[in-house]
Formats: structure tokens, C-alpha cells, sequence
């Protein structure tokens, strides 16, 4: 299989996981928006908590040339060691969310 297809099946399926959580609080859902076109990924948390509504990006994820850019990461765990423990190497995997010059001090790609 070609990389590039195996990079957007992991994201797929490793979002899928996400979009399966329930929360205990209020009546939020967490949908899945895949734009394959362009490669961009999101996970989305829309509902209600009370009175307040919540509408919030709990992942997003880009593929950019031959790197995974996580560009947000709203999760516990962090879904750059489920995307590398699903086969995407760490030197394919872009923290965004960090500043660049804070990224050269992690195991992940640069840019």
C-alpha cells in the first residue's frame, strides 16, 4: 500500500476512536470531518453542557508534503504516539502545535 493511503487510513481509523467517546457531562457529541481532498482531518465536540454550548476542535490533523502535522491536540494521551504505535514513524510526525523551536526538543519531525 502506498504511504500516502496508509497515513489517511491510520488518521481515519484513530479519530473513529475519538468520535466514539461519550462524555458523562451535558449532551456533546464528537463528529469526525474528513476533508480527503485536501487532507485535513478533525475531530469536532458539538453539543450543549448546561447552558453553555460547546463547539470546540478536539484534533486536527493535516498531511503536508510526507509529514502528519497535528496542528491541535485537545486529547489526554496525545495522538502522535497512537498514530506512531499505528505505523506512522516519528520522523513523519509534526507537533504544529508547538512553536518551531520548541519542537527540535522533542522525538518528533520538525517540520
Amino acid at each position: 500500500m502506498d504511504t500516502l493511503k496508509n497515513y489517511r487510513r491510520i488518521i481515519e481509523k484513530v479519530l473513529e476512536d475519538y468520535a466514539d467517546i461519550s462524555y458523562a457531562n451535558g449532551e456533546i457529541e464528537n463528529e469526525i470531518i474528513l476533508d480527503r481532498e485536501n487532507d485535513r482531518y478533525l475531530v469536532m465536540s458539538v453539543g450543549w453542557e448546561d447552558a453553555k454550548r460547546i463547539h470546540a476542535c478536539l484534533v486536527h490533523i493535516d498531511i503536508i508534503g510526507d509529514r502528519v502535522w497535528i496542528q491541535r491536540d485537545g486529547t489526554e494521551d496525545g495522538t502522535a504516539s497512537e498514530l506512531e504505535q499505528a505505523g506512522i514513524p516519528k520522523k513523519h510526525i509534526v507537533l504544529g502545535f508547538h512553536e518551531p523551536d520548541v519542537r527540535r526538543h522533542t522525538e518528533y519531525a520538525v517540520a
